[in-house]
């Protein structure tokens, strides 16, 4: 058999595990409708290209054939194929995908690897590559020399040549693969409302991977303006500088999920600009920002850190304990955490689905976690790393781990105090949240709140016929005072022009 005609399709059509026949004249209709996006948006391409069974895969090696990786490297064929397929999903979806494009580059260059196989493993490797380089994560990037020896052997028993990975080392690490997630397409196509299912999957922007637990149907919790600023993006990194601007939205807070709607909200043309998952999040006052009143900030799943600006104490509070109360009630229990061969730190994985325990049963695990993480931080602070040598990476790693033990601690901690605080609004121990409920709820956890406020107004407020929206958080009055030349200040030293000096 020659190189390149292992993986090659047959003419005749091939039969499905049903008994039905792949029609290859439709495979490759809808492989070219793909590729020239006719119809299509980026982000659905790789829908039909991910899936586990004989249709999918002759899409795809349909697909592929548009793509010409003859004389390319690895790096380079990889670059061109993920700037032009959104690869999202499941990893198992997004390895048929990969699966795809390493038979094609296979035979495009049949005399550059041994087999198919040895391209997806290598293709692998440069994906988790990339992400080690250029990831958010703390620790030490993987060197050269670790990559070359993680793939001992993984070149169908054999070791790929060490000059090939050395230079593939180099240039991911020069420079970054590209993913084609283009954010006002991922917003049109992934954040309307009005177009997507009641059960259909939604992403956000800022994590792409992560998939929103969307519920069209779910109660909302609660609603009205927000100032928002990013302080943190994923695994805690800090926000560059031009990203971390206060903006103003609409926030809907339905079932899990918070929706930041445009300012210019509508209630019969609803856009998101963002969705924010709230599984396994944690809402508190930001004690420590001192630059605008009524900031409380929100810290979600994956260690992202939104600051939000309310428009009084109240609003504050009740936003702080309802994002906390919905955490609480909903949030399933983690997934044990990954495991590797370093022996680093990860944590737990934290699932976006929510939780189908009782109400009772949800305190009670909160209850054995919180107490679990307890009798884990204390054997932490009695066996202190020991020894010389790599102690200042071993104190890293246990910095790190007593960072996460103190706030799964403190968040299982809030998730129990709102619910024992339910459990006395709630007599009956439902986890529905009606708004008669909730208003209850918030009258019990801010009683102090609503007190501080009236204090602070004092006298009588203007009422309103026509209650709107726009009261909630009305903007601030704004006095321009003209002042004389004279009276402005300068600090600036006199400039004389240069044809001025002598005269």
């Amino acid at each position: 058999m020659a190189n390149g005609e292992k993986h090659k399709l047959p003419e005749t059509p091939t039969p499905h595990m049903n008994g039905g026949e792949v029609d290859r004249e439709m495979a490759r209709r809808l492989a070219e409708r793909l590729f020239k996006l006719d119809g299509i948006q980026p982000v659905d391409v790789v829908k039909h290209l991910d899936k586990d069974n004989d249709f999918s895969h002759a899409v795809g090696e349909e697909y592929l054939k548009f793509f010409d990786f003859t004389g390319q490297t690895l790096d380079q064929a990889l670059r061109s194929f993920l700037k032009v397929v959104v690869l999202i999903g499941e990893s198992q979806e997004r390895e048929r995908v990969l699966q795809h494009f390493a038979r094609h580059f296979h035979q495009c260059n049949p005399d550059a690897f041994s087999s198919s196989g040895a391209v997806l493993a290598l293709t692998c490797a440069l994906m988790l590559l990339n992400t080690d380089l250029h990831g958010q994560h703390v620790g030490k990037s993987m060197s050269s020399s670790q990559f070359v020896s993680n793939l001992d052997g993984m070149n169908e028993g054999e070791n790929f040549s060490k000059e090939l990975l050395k230079s593939l080392h180099n240039s991911i690490k020069s420079e970054p693969l590209e993913w084609a997630v283009n954010e006002d397409k991922l917003q049109s196509s992934v954040l309307l409302e009005e177009d997507v299912g009641d059960d259909a999957q939604l992403r956000s922007k800022a994590n792409p991977f992560q998939v929103v637990a969307h519920d069209k149907n779910a109660l909302v919790v609660k609603e009205g303006f927000l100032l928002r600023k990013l302080h943190a993006d994923i695994d805690g990194k800090r926000t560059p500088w031009g990203k971390r601007g206060w903006k103003t939205f609409y926030g809907v807070l339905r079932g899990m999920v918070l929706y930041l709607q445009k300012d210019d909200y509508k209630r019969d043309h609803q856009v998101s600009e963002e969705v924010v998952s709230v599984h396994h999040s944690v809402a508190e006052q930001a004690q420590d920002y001192t630059k605008k009143p009524h900031v409380f900030r929100l810290q979600t799943a994956d260690w992202r850190v939104f600051l939000f600006q309310a428009s009084s104490k109240v609003e504050m509070k009740s936003w702080i304990s309802r994002f906390n109360l919905v955490s609480a009630i909903h949030s399933s229990p983690p997934f044990p955490a990954a495991v590797g061969s370093q022996r680093k730190f990860f944590r737990p994985i934290l699932p976006a689905s929510q939780s189908a325990h009782t109400l009772e049963h949800q305190l009670q695990f909160h209850a054995g976690k919180l107490e679990s993480f307890k009798a884990d931080l204390s054997n932490l602070q009695q066996n202190p790393p020991e020894g010389r040598k790599a102690r200042a990476k071993e104190l890293e790693e246990q910095r790190v781990r007593a960072e996460y033990l103190h706030y799964e601690m403190c968040r299982y901690e809030i998730y129990i105090q709102m619910l024992e605080a339910w459990k006395k609004v709630e007599k009956m121990g439902s986890k529905v949240l009606s708004p008669a409920e909730l208003n209850l709820f918030d009258k019990a956890l801010c009683a102090d709140s609503v007190g501080e406020e009236e204090e602070e107004d004092g006298g009588l407020k203007k009422s309103h016929s026509s209650p709107s929206l726009e009261q909630e958080m009305a903007p601030p009055t704004v006095i321009k005072v003209r002042r004389n030349i004279s009276e402005r200040r300068t600090y600036r030293r006199t400039i004389i022009p240069r044809w001025n000096k002598e005269t």
